[in-house]
């Protein structure tokens, strides 16, 4: 049982509250999923309740300054380890969690702790799990040893398998209101009260990646080419649109997250198209497109703007469940309409 736990994290009070509950009252269980949209805040949550069944301070736990703290921070902690997608492996598939990784967590997962108190594994990317490593990870899910806990990443609960999603309790992490993400960057990054508006709508109510754009312009410069092969590809015919879409798989292939943050960007700029046909121009995200989106929107019909959304998420649903990218986004790109353009 812990002295005093408190969980520094934005928002999400529901889930916070719940955790320092367990961890205050050793009830925490042994498994548990956190879903939600990239940048969230799941890792950051899961790395704090690492830190607080390991830290050494005897109030406040996780101070976030003990030698535990800072190492679990570092990534250099014996019992806290984060597996994830290696995109620098040298053999097998750069895009899943393999087997191999799971049973090197297997077997580290019933050595007593070599440091701390707790030994826990994170999945980041946990839907990246292939069906034979998520089958073998039953074994610990099943028959946990003591003093081991594991915390699985995903965005979502149907991308995870039932029988793992069953063995685990499910947190899930919902966007921040953008006039919450607006007032942070104001208050603790000193942004600008124009820019951080722009920022927390492109950010989709995800701290983390408000926060981190506010610090690198480059992220933000790359979210700006984006669309605008976005706006390109809307206007263009449908040799082009396949050829977008062969672009876009094969990027997915490398990098399913920033995969699914460009169709993400398509939502969102399709959704600014219906506000603008509803008549809320002053509601859309892309402020900084106006133009071309009051322009697609005079080019597209309210239905046909409705059925592309469908499409889209169409899509990142079928991506999900591990279709083949190439043919889901042939399909989204075959079957999305025509825009008149003057």
């Amino acid at each position: 049982m812990l002295s005093r736990v408190v969980l520094r994290l934005q928002g999400h009070d529901a889930a916070v509250k719940a955790f320092e509950s367990a961890l205050r009252d050793a009830r925490l269980h042994h498994a548990y999923l956190l879903t939600g949209p990239a940048h969230v805040g799941k890792l950051t949550l899961a790395m704090q309740i690492a830190q607080a069944v390991n830290c050494l301070a005897p109030l406040n736990q996780p101070c976030g300054v003990c030698t535990a703290c800072t190492r679990i921070a570092a990534g250099t902690h014996a019992d806290v380890r984060v597996i994830r997608v290696d995109a620098e492996a040298t053999e097998g598939p750069k895009t899943v969690i393999g087997i191999d990784s799971v049973r090197e967590v297997i077997a580290s997962a019933h050595l007593r702790p070599y440091e701390g108190r707790t030994r826990l594994f994170i999945f980041d990317g946990a839907d990246t799990m292939t069906n034979d490593a998520a089958n073998a990870l039953l074994k610990v899910l099943e028959e946990p040893p003591p003093d081991v806990h594991l915390l699985l990443l995903a965005p979502s609960q149907e991308s995870i398998l039932p029988t793992i999603t069953s063995r685990c309790q499910h947190i899930d992490l919902r966007p921040l209101p953008t006039r919450q993400v607006t007032q942070i960057l104001q208050a603790d990054y000193g942004m600008s009260a124009e820019q951080a508006e722009i920022v927390a709508r492109l950010s989709r109510g995800c701290l983390g990646w408000a926060i981190e754009a506010s610090r690198e312009p480059a992220l933000l410069a790359g979210v700006h080419q984006s669309l605008e092969r976005i706006a390109e590809v809307v206007e263009e015919g449908l040799e082009d649109r396949f050829g977008y879409a062969d672009q876009l798989a094969r990027r997915f292939q490398r990098d399913r997250v920033a995969g699914r943050e460009e169709l993400y960007l398509w939502l969102r700029w399709l959704r600014d198209v219906l506000l603008v046909q509803q008549g809320q121009a002053d509601s859309i995200v892309n402020v900084s497109w106006r133009d071309t989106i009051q322009r697609h929107a005079a080019g597209l019909t309210l239905a046909g703007t409705v059925h592309w959304l469908h499409l889209v998420n169409e899509s990142i649903e079928a991506l999900d469940r591990n279709a083949n990218p190439r043919l889901a986004l042939d399909v989204m790109m075959l079957e999305a309409p025509s825009v008149s353009t003057p």
